[in-house]
């Protein structure tokens, strides 16, 4: 005899449904660069036959909840010392790059080197103005882009990360570890940067991904915890006293 196990769950009620996480840029400047995100979706693949991979519903449920951040520039830079020994970034693309040089530092960092987590792996981190929002706990994972095909592999690994978005929303930047410093590091803008991924409570709630509205309220609590990083080790240990700090309300759709 076969039993089916059933369990009870709200048809209605603030916890039913997709869970809404909001995104928004926490700046305006050059806001035109920068695409909204997409949900990751495998597109001009075989979906005829029953059995082909795209058809797979744990193919179809793994994509459902990663959303791709495209990368704003195109950027050609190496790792090189100067005269002194110093590690520095240099521009390959020279006057041919369409970011100028004294912009380039604007949105590209070399971490010190006594913070590179290896001796012989520099860091560095692309500043973006993507933030993420919600009023339900929702943690966010970012990880690389594992299904986007590269003929020239990067050379190294991005840095993931995991925190809770409902309580310490703050713009996202990409952070890559050098491995091969020796080969430049080729962007492409339009080309998938990293991926997110949004988990909330439970699995069975899908993640809908609304535009959200900058509000003073938004732009409030986001001051009294940005650069808390520069102050302590562990800012993880700060989130009850966000909680504390945080409106019941934060998310709101932004009208057009």
């Amino acid at each position: 005899m076969q039993i089916t196990v059933t369990y009870d769950r709200p048809q209605d009620g603030p916890r039913s449904g997709p869970v809404q996480v909001g995104w928004f840029l926490s700046s305006d400047k050059g806001a035109v660069l920068y695409e909204p995100p997409e949900r990751l979706v495998s597109r001009q693949v075989n979906r005829q036959h029953a059995k082909s991979a795209s058809r797979c519903p744990a193919v179809i449920q793994m994509e459902s909840r990663y959303f791709v951040v495209k990368c704003p520039f195109d950027l050609q830079i190496g790792f090189a010392r100067d005269d002194k020994g110093k590690a520095v970034l240099v521009n390959r693309a020279g006057s041919a790059s369409p970011i100028r040089s004294n912009k380039l530092n604007e949105v590209l960092t070399l971490v010190a080197e006594a913070e590179w987590r290896y001796p012989d792996r520099p860091t560095i981190q692309l500043q973006l103005p993507y933030t993420f929002i919600a009023d339900e706990p929702v943690w966010m994972t970012q990880v690389g882009t594992f299904a986007h095909y590269r003929k020239d592999p990067l050379p190294g690994t991005i840095f993931g990360g995991r925190f809770q978005l409902n309580l310490w929303p703050r713009p996202i930047m990409w952070a890559f570890e050098w491995h091969e410093p020796e080969k430049d590091i080729i962007l492409k803008r339009g080309e998938p940067l990293f991926y997110c991924q949004f988990e909330h409570e439970g699995p069975d709630r899908p993640v809908q991904m609304i535009e959200a509205d900058k509000t003073p309220e938004l732009t409030a609590y986001m001051e009294q915890i940005s650069g808390v990083v520069n102050y302590v080790n562990q800012t993880f240990s700060l989130m009850r006293d966000a909680e504390r700090l945080r409106p019941a309300k934060l998310l709101k759709a932004k009208e057009r």
